[in-house]
């Protein structure tokens, strides 16, 4: 049997170049993604961006590479090409952050808001990095220009596929963006001093151990830039997103992709921080028994919590990033119980496999920028319905204004749960047409419920929180003509979304003057836990007569 000799197998210095450069040069555009994202969202127009900006950086390298192969191709030139650009991956992990803020002041359309940062701090380095795939098929040892290229391109693509699923299933999830972009660069130096062995010299050497020291400098030193205030407890990089937990003063907040999602008083793990999450008792008026939640969507897990500990309820919670959850136990003070279960997966998929149903039906896993479209579809709406008991209530946290341009989300999800459900209320939490929460509310109950009946049950009924402040912010009509019904086939949630973009989410805490929230009866909750769990169990006669 024929054998290959050993040095049929090995890499020549224009094919580990050409390796590599594919490697980094997917690595970094799948890093790109987060990098964008918490300043831009990670919806398909950033992703768009992304691509076609990394396509366009390597086509004019390709370009001007090939144009110089046959006189400039050497192996000096892909070592200056490597160090160049590890010395400037060196510059994004340090001034990624002011690099983001000082691209946001262009003047481009919210869907095109995006561009001038990829291209800022990705377009050069791709740039370089397309240099390397003509001078390697110019130095490359393969006979005919046909049969260079080819195989140059095919190891290249080699590489780029390495990239990808190395950057993807093994650096984002282990590693925060400064050290996934450290390997990136170390990757370079490294591929630099490869190509300049035996004879690297003192000068390419002082070189390369001088970009590597930057490269080192800059990933310890977590770059500039502005960051969430206060004490940075922990953080890391999931497979769905950016995660944060920062400590200021007495309330501990979980940042997702850079925004705020959950926050919780240190001194009362239990007590309401946001001025958005004290509605999520409203369905508690809108029906007269609930015995067993669902929350799709963790986060820092405040209703969750909230519900188990006070109410005599079964909670299930979907939260699909493992991630969250671990964060949830160790610093929001989660803890399983009888009647508190977490299961790691999608909201969407649990229902679908599940055979329980619920009285009530929590959908928090929206972001302002990003939102699984398939939690929001009319398909979604009528599994949630089939879920729910006969006098069941979904509730959806949807972030958006409650009016004007930026509106279109809110109001698309508005019609699409109208579709499904005989009646559907929403409760914004701000005043004005600020982007905000906004409390959608909709029951398989046919009897509509006016605010003044909401209004009458809250005084009736001891759920253990006064929610007339919430109450206040009733409405039960909107506008729709203007926006689709959500499914699964067509839902423009991205174009939904895309007025939103560069606007400011603007959340308070409960309590705040400014808030159309209040968390006033906190102090009072403990006291009557038990009273409530049993009228939220069993309706009192009153209630039943009145309702």
């Amino acid at each position: 049997m024929a054998t290959l000799p050993a040095s049929s197998l090995r890499l020549s210095k224009p094919e580990v170049a050409v390796f590599s450069s594919g490697v980094a040069s997917m690595g970094l555009e799948i890093l790109a993604g987060r990098m964008i994202a918490p300043q831009f969202g990670s919806s398909i127009y950033t992703w768009g961006s992304i691509i076609g900006v990394f396509l366009a950086a390597l086509s004019l390298g390709y370009y001007h590479g090939g144009r110089h192969a046959a006189s400039r191709a050497s192996d000096d030139r892909l070592v200056k090409l490597f160090l160049a650009t590890a010395l400037y991956v060196a510059g994004v992990i340090f001034f990624g952050d002011v690099m983001l803020q000082s691209a946001v002041a262009f003047p481009l359309p919210s869907r095109f808001a995006s561009l001038p940062a990829v291209t800022l701090l990705f377009g050069p380095p791709t740039y370089l990095l397309g240099f390397v795939s003509p001078y390697a098929a110019e130095l490359s040892e393969k006979e005919g220009t046909g049969e260079a290229s080819g195989h140059v391109y095919a190891v290249g693509t080699v590489g780029s596929i390495v990239g990808a699923f190395a950057t993807t299933y093994f650096l984002i999830p282990a590693l925060s963006v400064a050290h996934i972009g450290l390997i990136f660069g170390l990757l370079s130096v490294g591929t630099a001093v490869y190509v300049a062995r035996p004879s690297i010299g003192r000068e390419r050497a002082g070189r390369s151990l001088a970009v590597a020291a930057v490269l080192v400098v800059a990933a310890a030193s977590g770059g500039v830039g502005l960051s969430a205030t206060g004490n940075v407890v922990y953080h890391t990089q999931t497979p769905y997103q950016e995660l944060e937990v920062v400590d200021r003063g007495d309330t501990r907040t979980l940042y997702l992709d850079g925004q705020p999602h959950s926050a919780m008083d240190l001194d009362d793990p239990n007590a309401h921080v946001f001025d958005y999450t004290p509605y999520f008792h409203l369905p508690l008026l809108m029906t007269d028994d609930v015995d067993r939640v669902l929350f799709i969507g963790g986060g820092g897990f405040t209703g969750p919590k909230r519900f188990a500990a006070e109410y005599n309820v079964t909670v299930d919670v979907a939260e699909i990033d493992p991630e969250v959850v671990d964060v949830a136990k160790k610093y929001f003070a989660v803890e399983e119980s009888e009647n508190l279960t977490i299961h790691t997966t999608g909201g969407r998929q649990f229902l679908q496999e599940t055979n329980r149903t619920y009285d009530l039906i929590v959908l928090d896993a929206y972001k302002k920028d990003k939102v699984p479209f398939q939690l929001t579809t009319v398909e979604f709406m009528r599994l949630a319905n089939d879920r729910l008991t006969e006098d069941g209530v979904l509730f959806a946290n949807v972030i958006s204004a409650p009016s004007g341009p930026a509106s279109k989300f809110y109001r698309a999800q508005y019609k699409t749960m109208s579709r499904v459900f005989p009646q559907v209320y929403s409760f914004p939490t701000r005043e004005g047409v600020v982007v905000q929460n906004i409390e959608v509310v909709a029951t398989k109950n046919a009897t509509h419920v006016s605010q003044a009946e909401l209004r009458a049950r809250n005084e009736r009924r001891n759920i253990g929180i006064d929610l007339s402040e919430e109450i206040s912010t009733y409405r039960d009509e909107e506008k729709t003509g203007d926006v689709p019904v959500l499914r699964d086939d067509r839902a423009p949630v991205d174009a939904l979304l895309d007025p939103m973009v560069g606007q400011r989410y603007v959340v308070g805490e409960a309590g705040d003057a400014n808030a159309t929230a209040s968390n006033r009866s906190d102090a009072d909750a403990t006291a009557t836990a038990g009273a409530a769990s049993d009228a939220i169990r069993a309706p009192e006669a009153t209630h039943a007569a009145a309702d």
